[in-house]
């Protein structure tokens, strides 16, 4: 199969739907202040936003893993393309916070479920040589919602309505259904004996990997999800320069994603330490600069390079491991990073109930990362052979 294949209709309609997804997820953190405002609750409640969707992703993933391991990935990857549309559709119309919060619970459980199937799908679809380059350019579509959906869907929810952007982010959805529908080949059904294996999942690498995710995403979403009330209130960014910034950690993200694939398919060890022990530097620079905003920028930038390098080498790591389990490790991986979401936005919202101040946010970031770098350090050396063998 050439390589050309990863350019190909199939991938695209795969990313175009991590695209949605990424846009969805992401998009509230540029939204927090005017949803608080407009729904009347603090910026600490709005962080449960964050958390509410993460926990959807990590009660999913178990619930939707077994289930989805016996169904045709085409069917599955455009069944839950279907019902994350529709939760999107029931953001927008929201008539108060708890029923957005539902809403963002809901919506988040098809989360893990469309990850896990479609990195699959894609992995299947490409040559051995790049099956992580594959998996990696289906998430580059979450990557590139941070490069466009998020700084334009902040613009829009600010000039307009912040349930403008979720009208559009439904909209979107149901383009990419149209796409999945037309471009993605039938697939055969998973082997049953394999399908929902928990005991490829218990060993104690598989664990590990799992626990670093975790991690991982404490560090990221304890500053992320209030990147924008840092810039605006410690950096004193304009709403339009905030918007800027969260544009450029959307560069980082994408070519953060894209040099992990790379890596992966290198078989680099020590990638994942090393991305972290970066990303601790940019949070560093971002304490210790925040008021000059030339640095402030590189910083986000670096950080955002540094977070998402860590992402495709760690799942193809767990799928590695997982053995006979991989399609069910694909999609607890995303429940991992999530219920890391789901925790570093909670221990940042402690953080600021604890008026241990919004400026030295990124210091609860270090720590977190210089702790997962030295479990990261542990982690199981990649098979650069074996993950071209777990194709189903």
């Amino acid at each position: 199969m050439p390589t050309s294949r990863l350019l190909s209709l199939p991938l695209l309609a795969l990313a175009l739907g991590g695209f949605v997804v990424g846009s969805s997820e992401f998009i509230i953190m540029g939204l927090l202040p005017e949803i608080a405002a407009d729904l009347q609750v603090s910026l600490a409640n709005a962080g449960l936003l964050v958390s509410a969707y993460a926990m959807g992703v990590v009660v999913g993933a178990p619930l939707l893993g077994p289930m989805l391991d016996r169904a045709p990935r085409r069917q599955a990857v455009i069944l839950l393309m279907l019902a994350y549309t529709l939760g999107n559709l029931a953001c927008a119309l929201a008539p108060d916070y708890y029923w957005l919060l539902g809403a963002r619970l809901l919506t988040a459980i098809s989360h893990a479920g469309f990850f896990g199937c479609a990195t699959l799908l894609a992995r299947d679809l490409a040559p051995a040589h790049r099956k992580a380059s594959a998996m990696a350019l289906v998430i580059s579509g979450l990557t590139i919602a941070n490069v466009l959906g998020v700084p334009l869907g902040a613009w829009l929810g600010q000039s307009t309505s912040w349930r403008m952007t979720f009208f559009v982010v439904a909209f979107i959805g149901l383009l990419t259904l149209i796409a999945q529908f037309l471009w993605l080949p039938a697939t055969a059904r998973p082997v049953r004996n394999s399908a929902g294996s928990w005991s490829g999942i218990m060993r104690r690498p598989v664990l590990h990997t799992l626990l670093v995710c975790c991690l991982s995403s404490v560090a990221l979403f304890s500053v992320f999800t209030y990147i924008s009330p840092l810039l605006r209130e410690v950096s004193g960014f304009s709403a339009q320069l905030t918007n800027t910034a969260l544009l450029l950690v959307g560069v980082g993200l994408t070519l953060g994603n894209l040099l992990g694939g790379r890596l992966a398919d290198r078989g680099i060890p020590y990638a994942v330490p090393l991305a972290m022990l970066t990303s601790a530097v940019a949070l560093l620079s971002l304490f210790v600069f925040s008021e000059q905003w030339i640095l402030v920028m590189a910083a986000l930038l670096l950080w955002g390079v540094a977070s998402f390098a860590i992402s495709t080498p760690l799942q193809i790591a767990l799928v590695e491991q997982a053995g006979e389990s991989a399609s069910l490790a694909a999609t607890l991986s995303h429940a991992a990073f999530n219920l890391g979401n789901a925790s570093g936005a909670w221990f940042g919202g402690l953080w600021l109930s604890a008026q241990l101040g919004l400026p030295h946010l990124p210091l609860f970031g270090i720590l977190m990362l210089l702790m997962t770098a030295t479990l990261a350090c542990w982690l199981p050396k990649p098979n650069a052979v074996q993950h071209t063998q777990l194709s189903h």
